[in-house]
């Protein structure tokens, strides 16, 4: 952190262009370290990885065909080995950590970056602690500590989990960044939370490399992208704008950037449609897309920024049609769509009638994590079976 303020990773792109050509890749593993010089590690060894390959890019035909679209694409992040797109942030995260010799980290989270962290940090052999909200998703709880971490449920919503590891932070003696042990109270650990350092965005901005790459070097007109810390977004803008000054994207426009929100926590929507940069904290924020209930991101400029400068929008989704939009791709796609990425179903059906995207436009929508994840959801919307009458049916066959 500078001044209260997200750090922010530069390279020297003249001198990545002289290393390295776009053709060089096609040699290299199908992972996210394949772009290391856009990377800020340095030493192979050094990387902690549980296999975080390119996600593949999902041609949907008959959910494009639902919305009257020409060619709507989801690229599936669930296949990451967490099973959602935190694994790359944590994965490079970790990685820094252990270099700069970090032993021990600490998380807020309302679902998927906890266990992310918890796995990576146990393949580091780093001491890990990780704070949720108790009524956060019951597999994100169990994961977390199935890797070894030390979690706690909280009363409170993320932002009270987050000032909980900042006051940790704090009070460690010595160097904060090495681990060390804090005073009476205090935890000792290294804060990992959504812009607090400055690698998991360096991490989660491979999806918008792999993306360029998968599509011949080209963009989608339009990215749909769940926004709760909005690390994501932010991390592919910052990734187009490498490539452009690169010279490796075969046209010089960008995607429109949409920013989907919930309507029970919609922070930057407000602050998009009221024309601010920076957002007001949500009260009470609910949603049963835990990743999107983030009252207040501390990257909300920088979302804000992105959003407005790619000619997109920030959009909420109806809350109570999340689950209706997860079982519709599922029923046609056959795709595990996560809540926070039902989401963008809903803003692109709002978007469309609109006119803020054409039909005839190519759009790429993220799943950020799996349905698997989120039991609760899909538990209250399973109908139920009378075993006696189907027992009788098939005697009766």
């Amino acid at each position: 952190m500078h001044a209260g303020r997200p750090l922010w990773v530069r390279y020297d792109l003249d001198a990545v262009k002289r290393a390295v050509r776009r053709d060089d890749l096609r040699s290299r593993p199908q992972t996210m370290w394949r772009y290391r010089e856009l990377l800020p590690y340095e030493d192979e060894r050094d990387v902690i990885s549980l296999g975080e390959t390119m996600t593949p890019l999902l041609e949907c035909d008959r959910l494009a065909q639902h919305f009257g679209v020409r060619r709507l694409i989801i690229k599936d992040e669930s296949r990451l080995p967490t099973g959602s797109f935190k694994s790359r942030g944590m994965a490079l995260a970790v990685t820094l950590a252990q270099a700069l010799g970090v032993t021990r980290v600490a998380a807020p989270t309302a679902g998927n970056a906890g266990g992310a962290l918890a796995a990576y940090a146990a393949k580091a052999g780093l001491e890990c602690f990780i704070f949720m909200p108790d009524d956060t998703p019951i597999v994100n709880q169990r994961e977390a500590a199935l890797f070894g971490a030390k979690a706690f449920l909280v009363n409170g919503l993320i932002s009270d989990c987050g000032r909980i590891v900042r006051e940790g932070a704090a009070g460690a003696e010595g160097n904060p960044a090495r681990g060390g042990r804090g005073g009476e109270g205090r935890g000792g650990w290294f804060d990992m939370s959504t812009l607090r350092e400055p690698y998991r965005l360096e991490g989660k901005k491979t999806m918008g490399l792999e993306l360029a790459e998968q599509m011949g070097w080209t963009l989608p007109d339009v990215i749909l992208y769940p926004t709760g810390g909005g690390t994501g977004l932010i991390g592919m803008w910052k990734a187009f704008a490498e490539l452009s000054a690169l010279g490796w994207l075969e046209a010089a426009t960008r995607p429109r950037m949409f920013a989907c929100q919930a309507s029970g926590c919609a922070p930057i929507v407000n602050a998009f449609d009221a024309g601010e940069r920076f957002a007001q904290p949500i009260e009470n924020a609910r949603t049963i897309a835990s990743g999107l209930r983030v009252p207040g991101a501390l990257g909300d400029f920088m979302i804000l920024d992105a959003v407005r400068a790619s000619g997109g929008r920030a959009m909420a989704a109806d809350e109570d049609r999340l689950i209706e939009w997860m079982r519709l791709a599922g029923g046609l796609e056959g795709v595990s769509l996560c809540p926070e990425s039902a989401a963008c179903l809903d803003v692109l059906e709002r978007a469309l009638r609109a006119g803020h995207v054409g039909t005839q436009e190519t759009i790429v929508l993220f799943n950020t994590g799996a349905a698997q994840k989120y039991v609760e959801a899909m538990a209250a919307e399973l109908p139920r079976i009378d075993h006696r009458a189907v027992e009788w049916e098939n005697m009766r066959a």
